[in-house]
């Protein structure tokens, strides 16, 4: 398994997977740029109208200024860290729309000997990037109440947090590799008949969506582990091997 994190950490070297990164970027700052229009007209507006509400009961000079310098000062910053906060989600979610060709990149590298896989079509992206982030959002405010209860007693929250958030990724990077060589049952037998080892490898990749920096790169390498995970298990069951390997 760790041979198999290397592999996919080295994947950040290809052109491919430095594509899918700037153009995840790219779109980031533009979904932001959006932002920052719509912000600063919106916030305009309430200014202007806080200025107004200020000019009615007769502040002006020292005190009207004082006012508008507290509003801009307290505009821009509320922007700025919204930005540095949300930033990294948004471009997580950005890359995760273009993953199907980080699969074949891994692919066309370590396993040139496949035949051509299924590329997916834009809509089962769509479908798949909406299903990963929201199933992911969902459980993790089902299990919010455990991690305030369990907030008083670590390290047991941060058990379950990476326990909970390692079967989300798991799975579904699991399935988001495996689509492109057995439909969508097949890949869900495979996983089930080798939950531990997929378990495992969504824990390490919860762990490492934790590290800052790191998590910005994090989809792709993501992507290319399971799809080594997806490799490696396909062959081992054909094999005869049922043994879980680290």
């Amino acid at each position: 398994m760790l041979s198999d994190l290397m592999r996919a950490f080295g994947q950040l070297s290809d052109p491919a997977a430095r594509r899918v990164l700037w153009q995840a970027l790219g779109l980031s700052l533009l979904t932001f740029g959006l932002l920052w229009v719509g912000a600063t007209l919106g916030l305009s507006w309430l200014g202007e109208g806080l200025v107004g509400w200020a000019q009615a009961r007769g502040w002006e000079g020292f005190w009207l200024e004082t006012i508008e310098w507290i509003y801009a000062a307290a505009a821009i910053s509320g922007v700025l860290v919204t930005t540095f906060l949300l930033f990294p989600a948004v471009a997580v979610l950005m890359m995760t729309l273009l993953l199907d060709p980080i699969c074949e990149a891994v692919e066309r590298r370590w396993y040139p000997q496949l035949p051509e896989g299924r590329s997916q079509p834009w809509r089962e992206m769509l479908w798949d990037a909406a299903r990963l982030t929201g199933v992911t959002v969902a459980v993790n405010l089902v299990a919010l109440p455990l991690y305030l209860i369990l907030l008083f007693f670590p390290p047991f929250n941060l058990f379950v947090f990476y326990g909970v958030n390692g079967y989300l990724l798991g799975r579904e990077y699991f399935e988001v590799a495996g689509v492109r060589r057995l439909d969508s049952g097949e890949v869900r037998a495979l996983r089930r008949r080798n939950r531990g080892s997929v378990f495992a490898a969504g824990v390490i990749i919860a762990l490492l969506f934790t590290v800052p920096l790191v998590n910005l790169v994090m989809p792709i390498v993501a992507t290319a582990f399971m799809v080594h995970r997806f490799q490696t298990l396909r062959v081992r069951e054909r094999s005869g091997d049922g043994g879980v390997g680290l």
